[in-house]
């Protein structure tokens, strides 16, 4: 590999969660991109010895092609030693400066693409800083007024309307004008990520039945129909309002490139029984490639060598397909 090759960033998340243990795996996902995995240089070493493990960890140099076999590392000091499996508030913003490293790296250009293990928000939250997820700070980190979560796996694509509201916030926060811009950037993603000149897009009802002609909610007579009406005759392709009981069967979904759900539930329980351990999560509208795992940070498997790193794995691999594109 020469020093030219693309070159992906990949965080190793929640310092007490599988994210350290699955970064230590990267030796053995091939491919043709330099993979940089930003996090505490010693933390990776004291998990490795956990798992018993001896990956050759080099440091990370912009300039200077790593040894074959080895796993680059930008080194990234912890803010207080990380015990697997125990949460500690005072690491949140080490977790943050991993992403704000990435962000910085991937605008600058000096990094294609960026690869996220997965984080824990609550012990974020009790650092003290508002965070939601990876998706709404990587939004707010790159100004972007709009992004959309979207799951890939089990030869599935799900994007969500709505992301992490509870369910009784859910039709509140729907409005045709987010609807449009939601389905702007899905269908404009799928032709410039992945190629697909005329995008065939599925989208869900919100209610069941998809409203049953307004006798079981008016969201698909008040908002979602005219939307797709008008994304129509603008010449986009797209089928629904379908009721999600049904909109994942096989017929429907051998004439389609993705899938559009009115909220987080009802259309990843689908794709992850599809994909559990291989799914990835990828943001669309970002000025810059995110792909992250499909799976949290599963405290009571880190340091136990159990940790499946699938989705990582899957997340980089995606991640080297679409910065290809580029």
């Amino acid at each position: 590999m020469n020093q030219t090759a693309r070159r992906l960033a990949i965080t190793a998340g929640e310092p007490a969660g599988i994210g350290p243990d699955l970064v230590l795996r990267l030796g053995a996902c091939e491919g043709n991109t330099r993979r940089v995995v930003l996090c505490d240089r010693d933390l990776l070493r004291q998990r490795a010895a956990m798992l018993g493990l001896s990956p050759q960890l080099c440091d990370y140099r912009p300039d200077l092609a790593p040894p074959p076999g080895s796993i680059e590392v930008l080194h990234l000091p912890l803010a207080a030693p990380c015990e697997a499996g125990r949460l500690d508030p005072a690491n949140a913003g080490y977790v943050l400066a991993m992403l704000d490293r990435a962000i910085a790296g991937c605008q600058s250009g000096e990094f294609d693409a960026m690869v996220t293990a997965p984080v824990h928000k609550g012990v974020i939250n009790d650092a003290g800083v508002p965070f939601t997820g990876h998706t709404e700070y990587l939004a707010d980190k790159t100004g972007t007024s709009r992004v959309v979560m979207m799951l890939e796996g089990g030869g599935l694509r799900v994007a969500l309307t709505t992301t992490h509201l509870p369910l009784r916030a859910v039709a509140d926060a729907l409005s045709q004008a987010d609807l449009e811009q939601v389905i702007r950037i899905l269908h404009q993603s799928l032709i410039s990520r992945y190629g697909i000149a005329a995008p065939r897009i599925l989208v869900a009802g919100l209610n069941p039945h998809a409203g049953e002609g307004g006798h079981m909610g008016r969201e698909e007579i008040d908002i979602i129909i005219p939307v797709l009406n008008a994304l129509r005759a603008q010449g986009m392709h797209l089928i629904g309002p379908l009721p999600a009981d049904t909109l994942f069967n096989p017929e429907n979904l051998a004439h389609a490139d993705a899938v559009l759900a009115m909220f987080h539930d009802q259309g990843l329980p689908v794709l992850k029984y599809a994909s559990f351990g291989h799914g990835v999560n990828i943001t669309l509208g970002l000025p810059l490639l995110r792909t992250s795992v499909d799976h949290g940070t599963a405290l009571d498997l880190a340091g136990s060598g159990r940790a499946s790193h699938g989705s990582l794995f899957e997340a980089v691999r995606l991640a080297e397909r679409l910065s290809a594109r580029a």
